[in-house]
């Protein structure tokens, strides 16, 4: 799966990270998303280390392979490790690929090689199937989900609220708006999210629009401090940011959810795509 022409491996740049930087180049003959992430879930699992990561999309020939082999190169004699992570399927260009003076981490052709050889057939070998899969109707479900979750993004709309498959609350800052974005782009769902406001916390009650839908919401929830810290990021020293605040927002958002027993996340050290799929899974569940 991985070659390595300079003998530097994962767990040597963890100890050499402190005094060579590490460059991380994902390539690829499409958008370069499925080596970023697979190779992003690698490097997660060395937190010390500082990886500077470049996205190679659309490498489709040789030219585009000794172009990035090229930059690979720079970097490497300027005194950087550096890892390749590929999804490109022309063998042609793979083998160029692993000529770069890098640790080679090859994502695709192994698997390929071993569904060719349990199914006792050769791969199509085209560019870009890994984002074709789905049909024409699968495209338009997207964007109309897309669609759906931009119009009802932080209540800015009621209209046809009951097609929400998932709703989303939370105070102000806590993540909602990518979290909904990806859930219509990755999973098709129409996702709306509301603000929890202080007219709420003093009503003691979830946004009107709401009523009769708690079924499907979900609450974010997050760490007070790290709320003030996003909050003043764009309005510093207010009491929108101050640490009071957020913790009462926090606290009072944490009792509707329990009042309304609407399950809750706690965003404060999830990626998008973590509580994604824990929203997924109580979903699937759920139907």
């Amino acid at each position: 799966m991985a070659s390595d022409h300079r003998s530097d491996t994962l767990e040597r740049a963890t100890g050499a990270s402190e005094t060579r930087p590490c460059h991380v180049f994902y390539v690829s003959d499409s958008t370069g998303l499925t080596a970023e992430v697979l190779g992003n879930s690698t490097l997660a699992q060395f937190p010390g280390v500082e990886f500077h990561r470049h996205t190679m999309p659309f490498v489709h020939d040789a030219e585009g392979a000794r172009a990035v082999v090229a930059r690979v190169r720079r970097e490497a004699e300027a005194g950087a490790i550096c890892f390749v992570y590929t999804t490109c399927v022309n063998p042609a260009v793979r083998e160029l690929l692993a000529e770069a003076p890098c640790t080679y981490i090859d994502l695709l052709g192994p698997t390929v090689n071993l569904m060719e050889q349990a199914l006792g057939t050769t791969s199509s070998q085209v560019v870009g199937h890994a984002h074709n899969q789905g049909d024409a109707e699968r495209y338009r479900n997207r964007i109309a989900a897309i669609e759906y979750s931009m119009e009802h993004d932080d209540g800015a709309s009621i209209r046809h609220l009951n097609k929400a498959q998932v709703i989303l609350l939370a105070p102000s800052r806590c993540g909602k708006t990518p979290l909904t974005m990806f859930l219509a782009m990755q999973h098709q769902l129409y996702a709306a999210n509301f603000p929890l406001t202080e007219d709420d916390f003093d009503r003691g009650q979830l946004p009107p629009p709401l009523k009769g839908l708690t079924n499907r919401c979900f609450g974010l929830t997050i760490n007070p401090q790290r709320l003030s810290t996003i909050r003043s990021e764009r309005m510093s020293d207010s009491r929108y940011a101050s640490l009071q605040q957020c913790a009462y927002e926090v606290r009072m958002a944490e009792a509707l959810y329990a009042r309304h027993k609407i399950p809750k996340i706690d965003s404060s050290d999830k990626s998008v795509e973590e509580i994604a799929a824990l929203i997924m899974q109580h979903y699937t569940k759920e139907n």
